[in-house]
């Protein structure tokens, strides 16, 4: 039985192939980095979090919200692994750091929108933690819409149910929706802290973007990971 409900919109995964290497020295012991065809990747997910509310709630709260992640492995279970959640929301922050031991951290974020092209801003302000900056501008390609194919890169970088997050044990999350429906992106980063904020190098690349439709969302509660 879900905890939380949401809507997430105005998605966008933007995604750059990393060394394994690099990215399992960042990872909790119990955890190694997952691959697709021997690459790791490390990716900005920029969406703005709609009417997210506790299991029978009368309203929710909505705010922009950046994450850093990656993919991993906990015996033959895969899932995500965040290394920040940057969210416009203090007590939202609050709650998801106590109740979810996620690294959410406060941030003043903005989404404009023109046309098809949406700007998000995104600027932490967390007390005690490292400034971070995101600054992004995307569009949907001309490309149909489509739902990865089971296998695929796109797949696998976005068609995640699970994630662990490390507090005095490892905890497994599990969120539920349909399919996202992606199309091929344009992005221009304009300013990129989180990876350094993060203990990463910043990436000297394009990354690899879709944008995505707008989606249910439902979350349960944190279970222990035993081992």
């Amino acid at each position: 039985m879900h905890v939380l409900s949401m809507t997430w919109r105005d998605g966008v995964f933007a995604h750059w192939p990393t060394d394994p290497a690099v990215v399992d020295a960042h990872l909790p012991d119990e955890l190694s980095v997952a691959t697709h065809d021997g690459e790791a990747w490390l990716g900005v997910v920029a969406f703005v979090m709609e009417e997210i509310r506790p299991r029978g709630a009368p309203i929710g709260r909505t705010f922009p919200e950046v994450n850093l992640r990656t993919y991993v492995r906990h015996g033959d279970d895969s899932g995500v692994y965040f290394f920040s959640l940057d969210a416009d929301d203090r007590l939202s922050v609050a709650a998801a750091r106590s109740l979810y031991a996620l690294p959410y951290f406060s941030a003043r974020a903005t989404v404009d929108r023109d046309g098809d092209l949406i700007r998000l801003t995104s600027e932490r302000d967390h007390p005690g933690e490292p400034r971070a900056r995101l600054d992004v501008s995307y569009r949907r390609g001309t490309d149909e819409s489509f739902v990865p194919e089971p296998g695929s890169l796109p797949a696998f970088l976005t068609e995640n149910y699970r994630f662990f997050t490390k507090g005095r044990r490892l905890y497994r999350g599990e969120i539920d929706h349909e399919p996202w429906r992606l199309a091929p992106g344009e992005a221009t980063v304009d300013a990129e802290t989180l990876f350094r904020a993060a203990g990463f190098a910043a990436p000297d690349d394009d990354p690899l973007v879709h944008v995505a439709e707008p989606l249910a969302v439902t979350a349960d509660r944190l279970v222990p990971v035993d081992g």
